[in-house]
């Protein structure tokens, strides 16, 4: 999947599929939670409903990033991408503070709670249907590189892995009267552990990062099959644009090369670069001569 409207269109499934799954479970887990007199299964209800509000960040997000270049934002709005994805971790540090609050509150006057079957089927049912949402969630951020779809999938993820915990305290939890509270800890932590990944992962491509050496020996290799020859590259310069990213690197050429074929070289380079890898390329031609130096020096 390379090209923007693809992965647009990828983001906003995803995102709409999210909403109507997350606003299901939640109605469901809150009932359950209210039923049984949990604190821990409302709080987990309230953190499936926060995946509701991230997909719909995310929607806005995206429709934004499809925007088209124009005079004010030369390359786009593909960044909003990015901010969207940063939104969605600083959100779940937010749920993670307010179930921290409500944990210690519970520890502070603990109760026994009584789960009953009830609550271990809402936790199954949970656990399966974010564990799906997450892996489909994860699957399109794959498919279109988009960081906005993997800060929704670990929302999914976090929701799945505080369900397994609940679920554990229920069935090994007996009657001690400090389960609740301490469960609810418990998800309040992952969540701030999975939204710090978010927001680091998020930040780095926001500052910049250096390409990946799997990247290079891939553009290396589409140069190379175009050239037919060993290919001298470097001084490569990735910018990331949320949906869609710009490369510059340099290429060494025979300076005996006429300047129109070298020409054509690169472009053919930079067409097959967007084709096979979805990126803007753009080639700095550096002419090599015969003692092997370029007229750089580099």
């Amino acid at each position: 999947m390379s090209s923007s409207p693809e992965k647009l269109h990828c983001a906003q499934l995803q995102g709409w599929i999210s909403i109507v799954g997350n606003l299901l479970l939640f109605g469901y887990k809150l009932w359950v939670g209210i039923m049984v007199g949990s604190m821990a299964i409302v709080a987990d209800a309230w953190h499936t409903l926060s995946d509701s509000l991230s997909s719909v960040i995310l929607l806005i997000g995206v429709k934004i990033a499809g925007r088209p270049a124009d005079k004010k934002h030369p390359f786009g709005h593909g960044r909003a991408e990015l901010v969207t994805a940063l939104v969605i971790g600083i959100m779940l540090l937010m749920v993670a503070f307010e179930f921290g609050v409500v944990g210690i509150g519970k520890l502070c006057h603990p109760q026994v709670t009584v789960y009953g079957k009830m609550g271990v089927i809402a936790m199954l049912v949970s656990i399966a249907v974010k564990e799906a949402m997450a892996q489909y969630a994860f699957r399109a951020a794959r498919q279109s590189g988009l960081q906005s779809l993997k800060a929704d999938g670990w929302h999914h993820r976090s929701d799945a892995i505080s369900s397994i915990i609940l679920l554990v305290g229920m069935l090994f939890g007996g009657s001690w009267p400090y389960m609740d509270g301490l469960l609810t800890l418990v998800v309040a932590l992952i969540i701030a552990y999975a939204a710090f990944g978010v927001i680091r992962e998020v930040w780095d491509q926001i500052l910049g990062t250096e390409i990946s050496p799997e990247l290079e020996n891939r553009i290396i290799g589409i140069s190379r099959d175009i050239m037919r020859s060993d290919v001298c590259a470097h001084h490569f310069h990735l910018h990331q644009y949320g949906i869609h990213s710009e490369l510059s690197f340099h290429v060494r050429m025979s300076g005996d090369l006429p300047l129109s074929e070298a020409h054509e070289y690169a472009q053919k380079i930079e067409k097959a670069i967007e084709r096979e890898l979805g990126i803007d390329a753009t080639i700095h031609l550096e002419p090599l001569h015969r003692d092997g130096i370029s007229v750089s020096g580099k």
